[in-house]
């Protein structure tokens, strides 16, 4: 994995390295200290269009052995996210070039990205972008670049690289856990990497099994996995770092490991991206992951029920009629709707500890990605407040997300017939009957829902620092939002 540390004293010309990439902003000058470097491109080869790229060899006046310019966009419209952007794309470009280290100077600009922050964005982005997942290709050699250097060399830049390293290993954790195929990726094997949490970290940890999660009352969770060979796990991880009278944040992420759609089984097309399922249930232990890193001052308990959803002789079925953790009951109209019930189990169990709010996060509706894209996340909870709070950090972190509404006719929408709840409203506001759904569980505290079914994984590469595949969100987000309520906490206190 790439070192990212602060390098290179004095000014820009003087660092001494394979490649010193330095941002520039649409339509601006090089900066004076490039000297004449930056003025041998030909005129038009280089505007500073965010993600634009131009390599100089050798430049004059310069200590480093390459420059490399690499386009910030407007001025206006600078923020985080184009520092990500832009040391994701250096780093990038030095491994493409098979460098051993390479440096980046920091861009900020007055009211948009001070020096601590951009180094904590930069290092993120660099980690992020160099991401890849091959542990199971053979006969592939790689090369990684070794170390990535943030200039200017001082203590705020040193401490903004450490943070940003430790944000960034929340999201490449859960991407890991997200890309393992599913018959590496079992419940069992999520308990496993939450085991290594809990003893890196000195987190409580407990795991209950198919027995323990019947005994529990965990019906939904029970009677989703039954079917499948790979019992079931109910991961709870708890973070107590915080003040002993101090109520937690619990996090909740849904992670069935495969969705078939079990008896209401998917389509074949595209079925392999059900391994993806799990991905709400990655971003929580990568954001737990990160917790214990930073060693927050906060209490922090993760909730993760995992499970396959797989038909079988034992399968439940579209008409079945469960009592979940909560003691309400469910009539199923659909077996793919499988996730809203292992969460409610959870949002259910989450009351124990008193909390003061629950966020959960899951791959939940196809409805939410039609609505809203791959580029922002649903957002939905019964507190404007933590909403609001929630959105913040997804903006912060460069996760978006979008509040959505939970009107009450959508709770009529998943009143029963048979039962007082169904498991499905039907096709129209698919992801806000589920949010629906979700809240009739989220009964005594302030609770947020992110539904992550177009941020979680995609197709293709969707910035410079996501690559395809699993994108790990909202682990950053998660991890962002911890971070602002530790600072709230220990400011009272």
């Amino acid at each position: 994995m790439v070192r990212i540390v602060a390098g290179g004293r004095g000014a820009l010309a003087e660092v001494r390295t394979e490649m010193l990439a330095v941002g520039l902003f649409k339509d601006d000058a090089p900066p004076p200290e490039l000297g004449a470097a930056a003025s041998a491109l030909p005129s038009g080869d280089f505007s500073g269009k965010r993600g634009e790229t131009a390599l100089l060899y050798a430049p004059d006046g310069l200590a480093a052995r390459r420059l490399l310019l690499v386009g910030l966009g407007e001025r206006s419209r600078f923020g985080l996210d184009e520092v990500r952007r832009a040391a994701a794309t250096a780093a990038k470009r030095a491994r493409s070039l098979k460098l051993d280290e390479a440096a980046f100077a920091l861009p900020t600009q007055e009211g948009s990205a001070a020096r601590v922050p951009a180094a904590e964005a930069a290092a993120e982005g660099a980690a992020l972008g160099l991401y890849r997942f091959d542990r199971h290709k053979t006969g592939e050699e790689t090369r990684e670049l070794s170390t990535f250097a943030l200039v200017p060399d001082d203590a705020g830049v040193a401490e903004g690289a450490q943070t940003g390293e430790k944000i960034a290993a929340a999201a490449l954790l859960a991407r890991d856990l997200a890309n393992e195929p599913s018959n590496t990726a079992t419940p069992e094997y999520l308990a496993e990497r939450a085991r290594g949490i809990s003893d890196r970290h000195g987190m409580r940890i407990t795991v209950l099994d198919r027995a323990t999660i019947e005994a529990e009352g965990l019906n939904g969770l029970a009677t989703v996995g039954r079917s499948a060979d790979n019992e079931p796990r109910f991961i709870v991880l708890e973070h107590r770092k915080g003040g002993a009278e101090d109520a937690p944040v619990v996090l909740v992420g849904k992670a069935v490991t495969f969705d078939s759609g079990g008896i209401s089984i998917k389509p074949s097309a595209g079925m392999q991206d059900m391994k993806y399922d799990m991905c709400g249930g990655a971003a929580v232990l990568g954001a737990m992951e990160a917790v214990g890193a930073m060693d927050l001052s906060l209490n922090v308990v993760a909730l993760v029920p995992a499970t396959e959803n797989l038909p079988g002789g034992d399968a439940f079925k579209p008409g079945d009629v469960l009592k979940l953790h909560s003691g309400k009951t469910v009539e199923i109209l659909t077996t793919d709707a499988e996730g809203r019930l292992i969460l409610a189990d959870a949002l259910s169990y989450a009351r124990r500890y008193d909390p003061s709010c629950v966020i959960d996060c899951a791959t939940l509706t196809g409805a939410c990605h039609v609505a809203l894209g791959d580029h922002a996340s649903g957002l939905m909870g019964n507190d404007d407040a933590l909403v609001e709070e929630v959105r913040r950090a997804g903006d912060a972190a460069g996760e978006k997300a979008w509040p959505l509404p939970l009107f009450e006719e959508y709770t009529e929408q998943i009143k029963g017939d048979t039962a007082d709840l169904k498991n499905s409203g039907g096709r129209y506001g698919g992801a806000l009957t589920a949010g629906a759904f979700l809240k009739e569980f989220a009964e005594g505290y302030p609770w947020a829902h992110l539904d992550i079914a177009g941020t979680a994984y995609d197709s293709k590469s969707r910035n410079a620092y996501t690559p395809k595949g699993a994108t790990g969100a909202p682990a950053r987000t998660l991890v962002e939002f911890l971070r602002g309520r530790a600072k709230a906490e220990e400011a009272a206190r």
